[in-house]
């Protein structure tokens, strides 16, 4: 007997992230299935055994989870364009005749194990297709596997090379390292090659944890001390299940010759003419009528325009009928305003191919005839809702609130135009819906101005007539879906498919919840608050009167600038083109450093006359009437780095370290009963530049926990650590910090008060005592000159406008975004992968914990009080472990009734 189970879940993926979309004639994605199905019919030629079975994982959820809630939790769902496609895997297997096996609560891996030593019982071997490491403890005589897509055997020789042990060690090193894949604890600080000397000294997992007591004092003996039970439980976990049911006998599993017609009749059904064609089954018939499927291939350019009016609910059902016939469709809305958690649904549209798109009126002043929206609601819900049709928007997250608010059911599974565009060209230019038309369809669609009006002759849409509307709603759902068309095979192309499936698209439902959520604030706090600002500001204005001699007005720039400049005298004033004094807070700034009162006085009431408009006075207005709470709008596709940007109302620019920016954040508060939670990446910025310069001084000092700045300190300005003067650790603080932004030695001095040739010296010394860094900054300098973009470690793409341009000013500046982009977009990207793990992860253990705010680096999360404790453990947890780098992420918690009192 010679048994062939193949890991079929490992083949689903590896095809699905291998080809690009493709859908068969009724539309439905089958990317997936077209590579399983040739995967295996390749296999079936090459390596026929005696007795052949795929195996499939049955669910998520497995008895290990009970063992280990934590378990394989932070795994991303499957992308929504895979789900429709694991029956039809399925149906591939039982097509070709091969068994396929799963069992509810079993891995996959455990259904191998189980079948593998049941033919080895019988005198059999088997072979095990796949290069999963978890199968490679299976591995003996009896047992090997084989890489399909290398098409390489792995036996005894390759475990030891990946484990540095035997097959039959496998599980006892596993134990000690833990797997972060799968949430397997292990022991923290042991490494593959530190469990593989370990295993080999004492044999075995509990062996080392009775020797652990009496080995030399090092941060590993009190890891395995600490963490013994980790281990334990993770040797469990790692465990492949032997002695797991069989649903099928060995017997039920002989090779049989696949049934020739129906074989023809299932691939041609999927619109895999060539397979049949390969495997030498005779002319494919020709394929069924299509009906209207999106374009994954580009067809011919339908013309724009042609769209009609749905006012009634029969027609309704013939377009929703059409966009599940074409297993995908796009859709727009047109409300009354811009804010989601406000504005009403006036109408909605639909496209379900090129040139074919519908309007649908809701709430028109001027139209009689219009589908009351309970009806609409229950025609269209079970559309939006279903997950085998995609549904593609421009900007999805604020037309999946207006429609939620409007009584429609969470919309799934989604793709974002404008979130693919960005995942890809972060920087190269606008992701607005107009400009990618423009620049990928040649074509300008018609402006909200053109239907509505401008000025005070600007009307609703509500009273549009409803032809205009028509065209104009109709086009944006018609551009929407010939975007998608166009610019989602780029995203492989781009290398950034994994970025928008696992990150990007899965970050849409996580902030819509946020936003959606808000957070509390103290409408008292505030206004008494604006009152002090306001009697602060004027003692202020006093004061800088007094240094100019008489008074003026303190906020007028051409007052200030004939006061500083024509009046006082002071060096450094420019004239603007209008002929008045610049004033500005970088002229402001560099005649406060030269020593000059005035000018650093009227920084400081600029700096309270903002917080008092913007925070103190706008915050009570921006109060929502319905939830009592400030709710502000996550803007996904702004920012080059792939930061998010906060707006309506910005709570992003809140001073972090003044007074004032405290007493603003006091006002932040969380409702009876809870607590609010602040995480915060420490130096993450940093730790990103010390793992992609690679400077080992850097890394062994995150790595020992180490202040960072008084080593640099100490590195450069040869003084020791101990005992350090506060002064000598703040320099070097700032050279720490300015290096991320390109600093120079000019700019250095002014932030240092120091001479630029001394600061220039301080950056020399600095690059000699890392000289990494400063090949780095080259490397990143010269990638983004060639490319005209730079990469983040994870992948995203930031386009760097201007680094190859002649005038010197704009490509110094370039420059500095170049080198600083790969970092604070890493540190972007890293905040969001815990962003999307996050709420399973509460879900578990608290459904009422909500996350709030994301603000840079850290994430401010409402939690009842009682859970919060446990749950600031978990986010800890979480963020820690979002991404994986050649230096340890730590990230500082904190817990209060306030946002202050937590941060």
């Amino acid at each position: 007997m010679h048994l062939v189970l193949i890991d079929g879940s490992g083949f689903i993926f590896r095809a699905f992230h291998a080809l690009p979309p493709m859908t068969r004639p009724d539309g439905t994605p089958v990317n997936a299935v077209f590579g399983f199905t040739n995967m295996l019919a390749q296999l079936l030629k090459d390596h026929t055994g005696t007795h052949i079975a795929v195996i499939f994982d049955a669910g998520r959820y497995t008895f290990r989870n009970r063992l280990y809630e934590a378990y394989k939790a932070h795994r991303p769902p499957a992308p929504e364009e895979l789900i429709p496609q694991f029956a039809l895997v399925r149906e591939a297997t039982e097509a070709f005749g091969v068994p396929a096996i799963e069992l509810p609560d079993w891995e996959a891996d455990d259904l191998i194990a189980a079948y593998a030593l049941a033919a080895e019982a019988q005198g059999g071997r088997s072979t095990i297709v796949s290069s999963d490491k978890d199968l490679m403890q299976l591995i003996r005589p009896s047992v090997q596997m084989m890489d399909p897509l290398k098409k390489k055997p792995i036996g005894p020789a390759e475990v030891m090379e990946k484990f540095g042990v035997t097959p039959d060690k496998v599980i006892e090193v596993q134990a000690l390292i833990g797997d972060s894949s799968d949430n397997v604890p292990g022991v923290p600080g042991i490494g593959p090659k530190g469990a593989a000397a370990l295993i080999g000294e004492f044999g075995d997992l509990e062996s080392v944890l009775a020797a652990a007591p009496s080995m030399k004092p090092s941060k590993r003996r009190d890891s395995l001390i600490e963490h013994a039970e980790k281990a334990r439980i993770s040797r469990v976990l790692v465990t492949l299940r032997s002695d797991a049911p069989m649903p099928l006998p060995l017997e039920a599993l002989v090779v049989k010759e696949p049934d020739g017609p129906h074989l023809v009749s299932w691939l041609t059904a999927q619109g895999f003419r060539s397979t049949i064609s390969r495997l030498g089954l005779g002319t494919p018939p020709p394929p069924p009528a299509a009906v209207a499927a999106p374009p994954v291939v580009r067809p011919d350019d339908a013309p724009f325009g042609g769209y009609v009016a749905v006012t009634s609910a029969e027609t309704l059902r013939e377009w929703a009928d059409a966009a599940r016939t074409a297993g995908c469709f796009a859709i727009d809305t047109e409300t009354d305003g811009l804010d989601a958690m406000r504005a009403n649904l006036v109408g909605l549209s639909m496209a379900t191919a090129e040139g074919r798109a519908c309007y649908v009126p809701l709430r028109h002043e001027i139209l009689a005839e219009q589908i009351p929206l309970p009806d609409v609601i229950a025609i269209l819900g079970p559309l939006f809702a279903d997950p085998s049709v995609l549904k593609v928007l421009q900007n999805a997250k604020f037309d999946m609130m207006v429609l939620g608010r409007a009584g429609f059911p969470p919309i799934s599974p989604i793709d974002d135009t404008m979130v693919i565009s960005f995942a890809q060209d972060a920087g190269a230019h606008g992701h607005g819906m107009d400009e990618l038309s423009r620049l990928h369809l040649g074509h300008t669609p018609i402006t909200f101005d053109q239907v509505t009006g401008t000025g005070r002759g600007r009307i609703s849409f509500a009273q549009v007539p409803i032809e205009k509307a028509t065209e104009y709603a109709a086009e944006d759902a018609d551009v929407t879906l010939r975007l998608w068309g166009r610019l989602k095979p780029r995203l492989r192309e781009n290398h950034a498919l994994a970025l928008y499936e696992q990150v990007e698209r899965r970050l849409i439902p996580v902030l819509l919840d946020m936003e959606q959520a808000g957070i509390k604030v103290d409408a008292e706090d505030l206004r008494r608050m604006s009152v002090d600002f306001e009697q602060r500001m004027g003692v202020m204005e006093q004061d800088c009167h007094r240094l100019a001699g008489h008074p003026f007005n303190v906020g007028s720039p051409k007052q200030l600038g004939e006061v500083l400049f024509d009046e006082m005298g002071l060096q450094g004033g420019k004239r603007m083109k209008t002929g008045a004094w610049g004033t500005d807070s970088s002229v402001l700034q560099g005649l406060s450093d030269q020593g000059h009162d005035l000018p650093a006085r009227i920084l400081e009431w600029r700096q309270l006359q903002k917080l008092k408009s913007t925070y103190a006075d706008a915050l009570v207005e921006d109060i929502n009437p319905d939830t009592g709470r400030v709710h502000t709008s996550y803007a996904m596709a702004i920012a080059q780095t792939g930061r998010l940007s906060s707006t309506d109302p910005n709570l992003q620019n809140i001073p972090i370290r003044t007074e004032e920016g405290s007493r603003i954040r006091r006002a932040f508060i969380a409702e009876p009963g809870n607590v609010l939670v602040s995480a915060d990446y420490s130096q993450i910025e940093l730790r990103l530049l010390a793992h992609v310069a690679d400077i080992q001084a850097l890394k062994e000092s995150f790595e020992r926990g180490e202040d960072i700045h008084a080593r640099t300190a100490s590195e450069v300005f040869g003084v020791p650590m101990a005992g350090m003067d506060p002064m000598t650790r703040r320099r070097a603080k700032a050279i720490n910090f300015g290096i991320i932004y390109g600093i120079s030695g000019f700019g250095l001095a002014r932030q240092l008060g120091i001479t630029p040739g001394e600061a220039q010296g301080y950056i020399k010394r600095y690059f000699e005592r890392y000289p990494g860094i400063r090949d780095y900054m080259d490397r990143a300098r010269a990638e983004a000159k060639a490319r005209g973009y730079v990469t983040t470690p994870f992948g995203r793409r930031c386009w760097i406008s201007g680094i190859n341009d002649k005038l010197q000013a704009r490509r110094a500046y370039a420059e500095r975004q170049a080198i600083n982009a790969p970092l604070q977009g890493g540190a972007a990207d890293i905040i969001k992968r815990a962003m999307v793990r996050l709420p399973a992860a509460l879900a578990v253990e608290s459904p009422r914990a909500r996350m709030l705010l994301q603000v840079h680096d850290e994430l401010v999360f409402e939690i009842p009080e009682a859970e919060a404790a446990d749950l600031s453990v978990t986010v800890k947890r979480v963020m820690e472990h979002a991404a994986k780098l050649s230096v340890p992420l730590v990230v500082e918690t904190g817990t209060g009734r306030s946002w202050a009192e937590a941060h």
